[in-house]
């Protein structure tokens, strides 16, 4: 049973080293950010939050979200 839990953790380590070696490569995290993926932007869509934001902008009937405390 201990040895089975040793090779369970040797091979989970070892799939952990594997696959950060394109980010110690690179030195730095991928960018998989939706908005900066040249094919989304292509076609127009960007991250919730930017969208959210485009939508809100110029809307004289947006509610105010920070409210002040009375």
């Amino acid at each position: 049973m201990l040895i089975t839990l040793l090779y369970s953790v040797a091979i989970l380590l070892a799939g952990v080293a594997l696959l950060s070696v394109g980010i110690m490569i690179k030195g730095k995290f991928p960018n998989i950010h939706v908005g900066k993926n040249p094919a989304m932007r292509k076609r127009g869509i960007g991250c919730v939050e930017e969208q959210d934001a485009q939508a809100r902008m110029g809307n004289h009937m947006a509610v105010d979200e920070r409210s002040r405390k009375q």
